[in-house]
This record gives C-alpha cells, structure tokens and sequence, in this order.
C-alpha cells in the first residue's frame, strides 16, 4: 500500500527504500556506485554502473549492464532490455527499490509496512542525485543544497567508504582543473568542516572523518 502524490507531466522513477526521492526521466539515466552516474546509490551490493533507463521511440527500456546481483522488475531477474511500465517496481541488488511512473500517473510518495506504519530508512543511508544536486540522508533531504564544493566531497568520499583520501585526491576531485599543489590545506579543511556542520542538520555529523596526517574517509556502518 502507498500514499500517492499528483499526477506527472514526465516520466520518473520513485524510490521508496532505502529513502523517498524523485527522479525525472528526462534523458537515459545510469543506475549504480559510481559517483559519476545520474542516480548514485553508494551499497557495496550495487556494481559500478549496474543498470540504465534509455529512452526510444515506444517507450523507456531498462538494461542491467551484467551487474553482479541483478536487476529486478515486479520481482524478477531480468537479462537484456526489458520496456518498462506505469507501475512497475524495479529492484537494484535487492537493495534498493524504484517505482516507473509514466505521464499523467500518479507517483508513489511513500511505503508503509503492513499494518500501516511507515518504513524507516536505514539512519545512514545515502542517496545522491547527481545531476540535480540533491542529498538525502536516512531519507532526509539536506536543504538548502550541499555547495558543489560540499557534494563533490562527500561524492568523492561515498565512493570507497573507509578508505582513506588523501588531500591531493581530495583537491584533484572538489577544484577539478585546478593544480592540486596550489589548493591550501585550510581550503580543503573549510570544505570539510562545512560539509560536516550539513551532515549535522540531519544527524550524520560523525560521517566524515580526519585522518591526521593523511587525510578523510567516510564512516558509515553496514548496511
């Protein structure tokens, strides 16, 4: 059972686990770890680049791109293309869960469990769209926006959590284009710093951690 929400004038994917996001459909869209792809779901379980959603002439077609735990559609495993409809609920990995919703349908707000409570987000879940600039933690949404500064950071870091970055990755990656030997070390700190005081509106202010001497990492338990 979900609540709904109005009717679309563009096609979009729902999610409604691990968090409650909206994502127009207004070109192909890539699914998966990669901080680089247009719906960035950071789980160990998700591959690089696991799925896409292309748009052609009859209709949107979803492709799993050989990901190592699959791609799902009402439940099955799919293999090569498979044309998408109003309703249907796509599963990446098992472990996070979309909504197609077509022109004029009306979008899924939110799941409730079964005898009608909502579903919680996992506290340290964490969802980035891209393209839009949008961050959700535990299912909230951070507002106002992460600077491009802050999301390339916490990008970058959501990419490998626990590893350690070192600050020249991490200037290589926030000032793309820029020498990295020319970015200070206070500027690195300020993005840092900042980033954490974001994280702290919705309660994930311990996520981002120094390493003294070597650089930051991102501490997120298993999900």
């Amino acid at each position: 059972m979900m609540d709904a929400i109005v009717a679309s004038d563009t096609p979009m994917l729902v999610m409604t686990s691990p968090t409650n996001a909206r994502y127009p459909l207004v070109e192909n869209l890539v699914i998966g770890r990669d901080p680089n792809s247009g719906l960035v779901i950071p789980d160990r379980r998700v591959s690089r680049q696991h799925a896409q959603i292309v748009q052609r002439e009859d209709g949107f077609v979803l492709l799993d791109n050989d990901s190592k735990n699959g791609t799902f559609v009402n439940g099955e495993r799919i293999a090569g293309e498979y044309h998408i409809q109003d309703g249907d609920e796509i599963e990446i990995a098992l472990c996070c869960q979309l909504v197609f919703v077509g022109t004029g349908a009306t979008a899924p707000l939110s799941a409730v469990g079964p005898h009608g409570q909502a579903q919680r987000a996992n506290p340290m879940s964490i969802v980035l769209d891209v393209k839009a600039r949008r961050t959700w933690i535990g299912g909230l949404e951070i507002q106002p926006p992460l600077s491009l500064a802050q999301f390339r950071l916490l990008r970058l870091l959501w990419s490998e959590p626990g590893r350690v970055f070192t600050r020249e990755e991490v200037a290589c990656e926030v000032w793309p284009g820029e020498a990295a030997g020319g970015i200070s070390e206070q500027a690195i700190d300020a993005v840092a710093r900042r980033l954490r005081e974001r994280l702290a509106d919705v309660g994930a202010n311990k996520m981002i951690v120094t390493v003294r001497g070597h650089g930051f990492r991102l501490l997120v338990p298993e999900q």
